[in-house]
């Protein structure tokens, strides 16, 4: 899935954050914290997800939409681009 090993350890990097984000969810829940503080908790952990899938879901585009063994026509590069920003704006 990742392309090349800088790409992995960054997204295993930001993955791992998500864990963390998502204990503290877990420890607000456990501590009965008011409702605002868990809300908050989930609407980052979800941020960052979101974050996360459309990194994701760019590398797919760009390395297995897009035919890495021929050189991608202007109207293909271009096509992928307005899906990559419409797939990124959607996910904010």
């Amino acid at each position: 899935m990742a392309h090349t090993t800088e790409e992995r350890k960054r997204l295993l990097n930001r993955a791992r954050r998500i864990r963390g984000q998502l204990d503290v969810v877990i420890r607000a829940l456990e501590e009965e914290s008011d409702c605002s503080d868990v809300l908050h908790a989930i609407a980052v952990c979800r941020g960052a997800l979101d974050s996360l899938m459309a990194e994701v879901i760019d590398g797919h585009i760009r390395y297995h939409v897009l035919d890495q063994n021929r050189e991608p026509t202007d109207e293909q590069t271009r096509a992928a681009e307005d899906l990559i920003d419409a797939l990124k704006m959607y996910l904010k």
